[in-house]
């Protein structure tokens, strides 16, 4: 006897003209098959059917290995979504959606990244030099450069460049959130066109980019919240309230002119040990977490205001600064070559990270055929018309030369203005504070699209009955990354963060060109142009900035990974929807009945 698994909703709740050519199809398949045996097994061992519910047919299945690269339809994708328990509150528009992605892109690395890219980097270890230098210096017979060439005034070129990459897997992106406007960005996207083992890396590796990422961006948020009140209002903190125990030792170790920032330098003893933790990281953290789980609208809106804030005090650094500039600073342009102005590319682009986020929000915004690509797009020019005049700017007031190892050189440029330390501060704070509330907005609906598919508990699926938000998620997401930033400083992991959404970026370039292929006569609101060519050189060109990362962070790339993999097979396998063919019921907890046939 064979087993099928029908859903009380085949594809649309409201499309009967389906839903009968389904069941017309399920039974005459069904006569067919008792006619003859199922299979040369015995009986009782005889293979399930399933529905493959994208295209009506029902379809023996497979051995496991192909189970695993099972996919789900964009029309079932859009079908769960629509599911009265699973609505939420369709709130934001173009602006609040570009408002998100500028949000989530310009964050404190266009106060530090440009003097880098500018001056060049040097590298203490092997483990520490990038994977393509290695690369580079087998194919060339030469010995290992531990560093990379500065752009010199180069560097608003490499922007250009850094965001004409980023445009590639953004075009990809925008068709993708189109077409398929659910939560769950990536993750999602890979379960439509790669298969759930996939879906699963990649939701596995986004959490590198969500609440990793945001553990060190509150680590930060603390440091500059600090500065800005010395500054402003000349107010200090004790060093073990505003620091982990472990940078606390540290720089009571080092000593000297840095503890003059503290109040008192004494860290309290308990129970026989010292004891230090990071107060505003957690508190920042905590009003975020509040402010999501209270509603969309609210947490866009504020967005939206930091936002206005953080762009207000770029467009004044850089209006400010153009009178201050020296046209002789900008030459040579190109003092180390066209592989220079690679190099500066490829360490700006990190400054480029976020604009994804957008698509996490798709089942919030009101029309996210038309909205969405809006988003993502205009979120990627704005940035990089910011930071092409930025550092245009900071070469043209001083000589490039002059940030080698320059970690603030806003700062450094404008170093004969007493309020320029303050508006450093208040630039960075304002946008680490939207990287925060944007990437904690993003991780909390992925984890929410993955518990919908059975990957996680269905406990995490749950959403607020009045708030309309994934409130389960959104919660647990910031009592993990408050206690982490709270006690440790998580600083040298920042380029898994990088890695993580490089990897992310060349899966949704895959999966444009495998649903092109697939299902080519699917309606595209967006469609990118120049398929295939495109998305393969969005893949070729995330997979060279991947290479630019130290090989340290592909080891722990590589284990993350497999800690992944290990949780997938241990609890995720067995809980698939879609493997024990239940893809969607009345409820998120009632599995759609059993037909015996």
């Amino acid at each position: 006897m064979a087993e099928i698994a029908v859903s009380p909703r085949i594809i649309f709740a409201g499309s009967s003209a389906i839903r009968a050519r389904a069941y017309k199809k399920l039974l005459s398949t069904s006569t067919e098959q008792n006619t003859g045996p199922l299979d040369s097994r015995p009986s009782g061992r005889a293979r399930k059917l399933w529905i493959d519910q994208s295209n009506c047919l029902v379809t023996r299945s497979r051995d496991v290995a192909l189970q695993l690269f099972r996919t789900k339809s964009p029309d079932l994708l859009i079908a769960e979504a629509a599911a009265p328990e699973r609505q939420m509150k369709r709130t934001l528009g173009p602006v609040a959606l570009t408002a998100i992605g500028i949000g989530a892109i310009i964050g404190a690395g266009i106060f530090s990244l440009t003097g880098t890219a500018a001056a060049g980097q040097t590298f203490a270890s092997r483990l520490e030099t990038p994977v393509i230098n290695f690369i580079q210096a087998w194919m060339s017979g030469t010995g290992v450069v531990f560093g990379r060439a500065g752009a010199g005034p180069a560097i608003a070129a490499s922007f250009v460049v850094a965001g004409i990459a980023c445009a590639f897997a953004a075009f990809c992106y925008a068709e993708l959130a189109s077409m398929i406007p659910v939560s769950g960005s990536a993750y999602t996207y890979s379960y439509a066109t790669l298969g759930e083992i996939v879906a699963w890396i990649i939701g596995w590796d986004l959490i590198l980019e969500y609440a990793v990422g945001n553990m060190a961006v509150a680590v930060s948020w603390s440091g500059y919240f600090v500065q800005l009140c010395d500054s402003l209002f000349h107010l200090k903190f004790p060093l073990w309230l505003v620091n982990d125990h472990q940078t606390a030792t540290d720089l009571l170790a080092k000593g000297g002119a840095v503890l003059e920032a503290y109040s008192s330098t004494a860290l309290p003893i308990i129970a026989g040990h010292s004891i230090a933790f990071n107060l505003p990281a957690l508190l920042i953290v905590a009003a975020v977490t509040v402010l999501l789980v209270y509603g969309i609208r609210e947490s866009a809106h504020t967005n939206t205001t930091i936002v206005i804030i953080k762009t207000a005090v770029v467009v004044f650094v850089i209006a400010f600064g153009a009178f201050m500039v020296n046209p002789t600073n900008w030459h040579p342009f190109t003092p180390n070559g066209f592989a220079g102005l690679m190099s500066g590319a490829a360490i700006v682009f990190f400054a480029f990270i976020g604009f994804d986020a957008v698509s996490t929000t798709a089942e919030e915004t009101r029309n996210p055929q038309r909205d969405m690509p809006i988003g993502i797009m205009a979120s990627l020019i704005i940035c990089t018309v910011l930071y092409v005049l930025m550092s245009a700017v900071l070469t043209g007031i001083k000589k490039y030369t002059i940030y080698t190892g320059d970690a603030a050189p806003v700062a450094t440029a404008f170093a004969s203005k007493p309020w320029a330390q303050a508006l450093v501060s208040a630039g960075a704070l304002a946008g680490t504070t939207s990287v925060l509330l944007v990437f904690q907005l993003g991780q909390p609906r992925i984890f929410m699209a993955m518990a919908r598919d059975g990957l996680l508990p269905q406990y995490f699926a749950k959403i607020h009955p009045r708030f309309r938000t994934p409130h389960v998620t959104t919660i647990w997401t910031g009592v993990v990354v408050a206690a982490v930033a709270m006690v440790t400083n998580i600083g040298d992991l920042a380029d898994l963060t990088n890695i993580g959404t490089l990897f992310a970026f060349i899966l949704v370039c895959i999966g444009v060109n495998v649903l092109r292929r697939v299902d080519p006569e699917r309606a595209r609101p967006f469609r990118v142009p120049f398929v295939p060519i495109f998305p393969i050189l969005g893949v070729l060109l995330c997979l060279t900035l991947m290479l630019s990362l130290p090989v340290m962070t592909w080891i722990r790339f590589v284990v993350w990974l497999g800690i992944g993999l290990l949780i997938y097979f241990l609890y995720s396998v067995r809980h698939s929807k879609i493997r024990r063919g239940v893809d969607v019921g009345p409820t998120e907890d009632i599995p759609p009945p059993l037909i015996k046939t």
